[in-house]
């Protein structure tokens, strides 16, 4: 699988709602808005410390990381919606 992210569930649905997005180069980035929301201790230690930082596991296989181009389309669509 080239297009394959593990995520948790609560990263993945973060990520399936455009709160955050992952660029090509496998860096997250959280919405603006969501960014600079107070929220207590889950948001911010959840998803807002994640903000520009790089996927914390990423395969050694070439063939099972995540395809660029594929997290190329899904960030443009993340940046649209931001």
């Amino acid at each position: 699988m080239t297009n394959g992210l593990s995520l948790c569930k609560m990263h993945h649905g973060a990520y399936d709602s455009k709160i955050i997005g992952i660029t090509p180069d496998l860096m997250v980035e959280v919405n603006h808005d969501v960014l600079h929301e107070i929220d207590g201790p889950m948001l911010q230690h959840g998803i807002q410390e994640f903000h520009r930082q790089r996927l914390m596991v990423i395969p050694t296989k070439r063939s099972q990381q995540p395809d660029p181009e594929a997290l190329q389309l899904r960030y443009n669509e993340f940046l649209a919606h931001a």
